[in-house]
């Protein structure tokens, strides 16, 4: 499954920051505009996968899960 987030990416110095509005605490950064961009994708994985598990640890046994896809 896909999703697109908007990446903000400003150049500090030799440092490109990137930061994601969407998802709070996703911030990457790098010596180009792609790998600040690549780190931002990486940290924003790793954030929705947390948030993920953190959201299903109290789920009861017998609740029925599906899933839902957003176009």
């Amino acid at each position: 499954m896909e999703n697109q987030f908007t990446a903000i990416i400003e150049q500090d110095g030799d440092w490109h920051i990137a930061y994601c509005p969407e998802i709070p605490g996703a911030n990457g950064q790098g010596r180009t505009k792609r790998e600040a961009r690549d780190n931002l994708a990486e940290a924003i994985a790793l954030i929705l996968e947390d948030r993920r598990e953190e959201g299903l640890r109290g789920v009861p046994p017998e609740a029925i899960r599906e899933t839902v896809t957003v176009p």
